[in-house]
């Protein structure tokens, strides 16, 4: 009788330890075996953003997961260019929207958390790292704003390609933001530049450096001036959120008749987050169909899933007219194109 006792103490003692093993990473286990997911309400994600409608977006987020989100409005470029003094400390737990350039060279420098998610196999493979490092959210196109009464007040037409911007009658009259800073207009100045050619690319932003009186500090800033009648042509990145001024304003948004610049809006965990569960489970979410169909309404754009349909303010998309660019030049001539940029045009 003793020996069956102890026999089955020994059976029960074995059991254990074998759930102990199979549960030593602290996830229960549910009544299939299978380890059952931590649960991440009531925790905090920190996020840096450089994107239109973003309250809704992390609200929406937040009811899905019950995660909280904190988020400080920066660009691409400020972001990569802070955590870098910083000495790679990450600022927040996610980095969200912005230009993809400073998001490979944040890779290339060892900044980013790797994360291959589920949903990612349905984003186009030049639009996600192949390493797992960073993911396209949408397309960031580049087009034209117009103020309409200041073109009539001064007796101007609207430029309708990049070439026209080159016209000594727009002198002063055009703004757009410093490359260094926009992620967006770094991709404006890489991508033709590969389309044309350095040596004619530099000539032509020479050129249009003469018609800006100066460069903006924010992405977001050149939009804006042109709404408020500051300045008669804007340099965009072409979102709803920018758009939809044409509702509120005198003013009309463009796509350049001979070439538009493009770049993924993109995201990516930063290396060593606090919450980098949180920041996993909202690149999965922002990737799912329910996430991107949330943020193309919250500042249309067209998406990256395919399977997502257009926002009714980006059916007419010229996509043929897309600039054939690579992305893998972005990052690594990132340096160098900002430096030459500084010595010719910095003002």
């Amino acid at each position: 009788m003793k020996r069956k006792i102890l026999a089955w103490m020994l059976i029960l003692v074995m059991a254990l330890s074998l759930t102990a093993c199979a549960n030593k990473s602290g996830e229960a286990a549910n009544n299939n075996g299978e380890p059952e997911k931590k649960s991440l309400e009531g925790t905090v994600l920190k996020v840096v953003a450089a994107y239109g409608g973003k309250e809704i977006i992390f609200e929406e987020f937040t009811k899905a997961t019950g995660v909280k989100v904190e988020f400080l409005d920066m660009s691409s470029g400020e972001v990569l260019a802070r955590v870098e003094a910083e000495g790679g400390k990450p600022m927040a737990d996610l980095w969200f929207g912005g230009g993809v350039d400073s998001f490979i060279a944040a890779k290339d420098k060892g900044l980013l958390e790797q994360h291959f998610s589920p949903e990612a196999k349905s984003i186009p493979d030049n639009c996600k790292d192949k390493d797992g490092y960073w993911n396209g959210i949408s397309y960031v196109l580049v087009g034209f704003m117009v103020n309409n009464d200041v073109l009539k007040e001064k007796g101007l037409e609207a430029p309708k390609t990049w070439a026209d911007l080159l016209d000594p009658k727009y002198k002063d009259e055009i703004l757009m933001a410093d490359p260094g800073i926009s992620g967006t207009n770094y991709a404006m100045v890489n991508g033709m530049l590969q389309d044309m050619g350095e040596e004619e690319g530099w000539k032509y932003f020479e050129a249009l450096g003469k018609n800006v009186p100066f460069f903006a500090k924010r992405g977001g800033e050149p939009p804006k001036k042109v709404a408020a009648g500051e300045a008669a042509i804007g340099i965009i990145p072409m979102s709803g959120e920018f758009i939809a001024m044409e509702d509120q304003f005198p003013v009309k948004t463009y796509y350049p008749e001979d070439g538009i610049p493009w770049v993924p809006a993109t995201m990516a965990i930063f290396k060593n987050a606090d919450n980098v569960d949180a920041a996993k489970a909202f690149v999965d979410w922002a990737l799912s169909v329910k996430g991107q169909e949330i943020i193309r309404d919250a500042d249309p754009r067209v998406m990256m899933r395919p399977e997502v349909a257009d926002h009714d303010m980006m059916k007419d998309v010229p996509m043929d007219k897309f600039l054939k660019v690579d992305f893998e030049l972005f990052g690594q001539q990132r340096d160098e194109i900002l430096k030459i940029w500084n010595e010719k045009l910095a003002k």
